[in-house]
């Protein structure tokens, strides 16, 4: 498993653009973002073993990352 951190920038390259943009225009946008950010984050820190937790702990918050970046591309999509 690679232990590189999940950004969106690296993920949707193609829409770095759009996501400045609705960041700053849309609040609900921008909690998503933040979201994905703070869960991504924990996430790397956890595979890297910075600050380690329990697998199932891990997981879940695999899943939560995938879940928000599902819904952000789910907007960024539509513009």
């Amino acid at each position: 498993m690679s232990h590189t951190p999940h950004e969106l920038a690296d993920e949707f390259p193609e829409k770095v653009p759009e996501m400045q943009r609705l960041k700053a225009e849309n609040g609900h946008f921008a909690r998503l973002m933040d979201q994905y950010h703070r869960i991504n984050r924990a996430v790397h820190r956890a595979e890297t073993r910075v600050e380690p937790m329990e697998e199932f702990e891990e997981q879940e918050l695999r899943k939560k990352r995938m879940e928000l970046k599902d819904k952000i591309w789910g907007i960024l999509s539509r513009v």
